[in-house]
């Protein structure tokens, strides 16, 4: 198949890896900012290809797993109300709460419906007008554009009954964070999905400051070791700057229209993300033209404030200071089938990578 096969090919994956082995000198450690990178790294087992001197850790690539309890709690409050339905991606319907999840309340009475699209909210907005619609929009620069699209098509066909819960973030901001705090990081591989929006540009600033190299790879075995090819021949030269491996769907300036529809609808704000707390403006919020659509502002609710699960150290995971086997609760008691923290719900958390590819 193009685009698969030959970016799995066996021969073109075993000399890559020797070229790393034959040019890694000094000690480094890269960390993958995107839960398909940590995905793919655990599942075709490229820290095995790789030398001692070369170590990969995970950060806050899994947008499920940063993002706030109080999120889930909020979210669940609203599908308590009689005259309201969920509208939700089906990867977050399982993440804890301080007390339940959607899920449960689905189980129970909650009207919650899983959709592929914001835009799929919009319809059933359309469809149930009596009703308020709302959707739950997370995720990074990936997503972001489409609930912006979503909230644009409901300003166009005055569909009043739809509202957006915002819990997009953006990725620099949480790049940067994590070594301000100290985390040791000699490289980051950068997020492909993300990238295929933002360009490249975004990255900039993280190389020029921290004198980082950064990478943007693709998500195939040949794609991984040649961003880490590129890394470590950066980091042995003494360079630090920005390149595009995965050039096949990455451009230096992005998706113009995307980015057109993120600044038309959104603005920045300071957000809260799991192990690193809050992050100067690192979030998106609906902006007030818009404010009509947006859950927040019309459809205030508090929640206490969450209570994260005893002896589950995923935010710690999520900065890159332990890795999922380092957990008492790994496969032991958190497992797929009974989650205790957000990294083992996702399919993009590094929990989840490491149950099924490394454990």
């Amino acid at each position: 198949m193009k685009y698969i096969d030959e970016y799995r090919d066996k021969v073109l994956v075993l000399k890559l890896a020797n070229q790393i082995k034959a040019i890694s000198k000094k000690e480094i450690r890269l960390m993958e900012v995107c839960g398909g990178h940590t995905l793919s790294i655990q599942k075709f087992g490229i820290p095995f290809l790789l030398p001692e001197s070369i170590r990969l850790i995970s950060g806050p690539g899994c947008p499920v797993c940063v993002s706030s309890r109080k999120f889930i709690d909020k979210a669940i409050v609203y599908s308590k109300m009689q005259d309201v339905i969920i509208t939700t991606f089906g990867d977050l319907i399982r993440v804890p709460g301080s007390v339940s999840s959607l899920e449960k309340e689905k189980a129970t009475s909650a009207n919650i419906q899983i959709v592929y699209s914001p835009l799929q909210a919009i319809q059933i907005a359309k469809e149930n007008k009596t009703k308020k619609i709302v959707f739950l929009g997370i995720g990074f620069e990936t997503t972001s554009p489409t609930s912006a699209a979503s909230v644009l098509k409901a300003y166009e066909e005055k569909a009043d009954n739809f509202f957006l819960f915002s819990s997009h973030k953006i990725m620099p901001p949480a790049m940067a964070g994590i070594i301000d705090e100290g985390v040791k990081i000699n490289g980051y591989i950068c997020p492909g999905h993300v990238s295929t929006i933002t360009g490249s540009e975004i990255y900039e600033g993280i190389a020029a400051k921290y004198k980082l190299g950064c990478v943007i790879s693709g998500f195939e075995p040949v794609d991984i070791l040649q961003t880490i090819l590129m890394l470590v021949r950066q980091f042995e030269n003494n360079e630090a700057k920005v390149e595009i491996q995965y050039s096949r769907a990455v451009r230096p300036e992005g998706n113009l229209k995307a980015k057109q529809a993120i600044n038309e609808v959104f603005e920045l704000r300071d957000d809260w993300w799991r192990g690193l707390g809050i992050i100067p403006m690192s979030g998106n919020k609906v902006k007030e033209k818009y404010q009509r659509f947006d859950a927040e502002f019309m459809m205030p609710v508090e929640v206490p404030e969450p209570v994260e699960p005893k002896g589950c150290i995923c935010g710690e995971i999520l900065k890159g200071i332990k890795s999922p086997k380092e957990c008492k609760l790994f496969v032991k008691v958190c497992n797929p089938s009974n989650p205790i923290g957000a990294c083992m719900v996702s399919g993009e958390g590094a929990c989840q990578a490491y149950y099924k590819y490394n454990r």
